[in-house]
């Protein structure tokens, strides 16, 4: 019996059954029991100060679980899961990655919003992205589930929102006026898309088994804007975004660095042989650092 843990959300919900399946596919016979795990984040706490913010919220009692034995993998988006993991622990697997881009609904592009109009959004990074292009916009702050949020715009609290395209791919919600934003216009954050199957780093067995829905491309990317994230000392409540894409064993890696209101930018970005995935996201951060990125994180 493999015993996946994860919160109570319908996306939470749908990734988990998406990795069980997988599992059982290459793992025929294979028992998979789903835990579901109500989080600090899922009970409205608000976010610590410091690194971790917000991203440790959806996923401290999960790993608590996984390090009291009370389940063997934990299943989280990889964009909350934080730059350092408690010892102990590791990323056994990154299956495959679904769409990383975000998506604009309501309007047919950044450039075709009305002037005034109401943008639903609670990320730092979709705002600070946002005003840098669009200052003549409101950002409205718009939390809760996906369905919540798309609620709230059909009921016209938001003239717009912004979401991400894997958490409606994953609910099998095709929503008409979906806009995709290319990562060039709109850097996504980092891991969005993917999936992280964490798992206690001395269960040999349970490594065995998630290594078999490694999926290469994804685990490689990842660990380029993972390494990216940890390297520049960012957190949940800093607009930071890094997306990276694998092809003919390259891997290529755009990241940036703003203030809350979009106003100083920083982005940089370079290409490197797979292997070297890590080493990119470090490179890529001790650049923008000397190109005063500091400043920005502590301003």
């Amino acid at each position: 019996m493999l015993r996946l843990g994860t919160r109570g959300s319908a996306l939470a919900r749908a990734q988990a059954a998406l990795v069980r399946d997988a599992l059982v596919r290459r793992h025929p016979g294979l028992r998979v029991e789903t835990v579901h795990i109500r989080t600090t984040g899922d009970r409205g706490e608000r976010a610590p100060q410091g690194p971790g913010g917000r991203k440790g919220l959806f996923v401290k009692e999960i790993e608590e679980a996984l390090l009291a034995g009370e389940i063997d993998v934990g299943v989280h988006s990889m964009k909350d899961l934080p730059a350092r993991l408690p010892a102990g622990l590791v990323v056994g697997a990154v299956p495959a990655r679904a769409a990383a881009h975000d998506v604009l609904i309501g309007a047919g592009g950044l450039r075709e919003l009305p002037s005034g109009a109401r943008v639903g959004t609670a990320s730092v990074r979709r705002r600070a992205q946002l005003l840098a292009r669009r200052r003549d916009v409101v950002v409205t702050p718009l939390r809760g589930n996906v369905d919540t949020r798309l609620r709230r715009w059909r009921e016209g609290a938001v003239d717009a929102l912004i979401l991400a395209a894997a958490g409606l791919e994953r609910l099998g919600i095709a929503e008409p006026a979906a806009l995709a934003l290319a990562p060039e216009e709109f850097l996504p954050p980092v891991g969005q898309g993917a999936l992280a199957l964490e798992c206690r780093a001395d269960a040999p067995a349970t490594r065995a088994l998630l290594a078999a829905v490694e999926d290469p491309a994804a685990a490689t990317a990842v660990a380029a804007e993972r390494a990216f994230l940890l390297a520049i000392g960012g957190d949940c409540n800093t607009p930071l975004a890094a997306h990276a894409t694998v092809a003919d064993g390259q891997v290529a890696l755009r990241a940036l660095v703003t203030d809350r209101e979009g106003q100083h930018w920083l982005e940089d970005a370079d290409s490197a042989p797979a292997a070297e995935a890590e080493a990119l996201g470090r490179a890529l951060a001790e650049r923008l650092l000397a190109a005063g990125a500091r400043g920005i994180l502590e301003g």
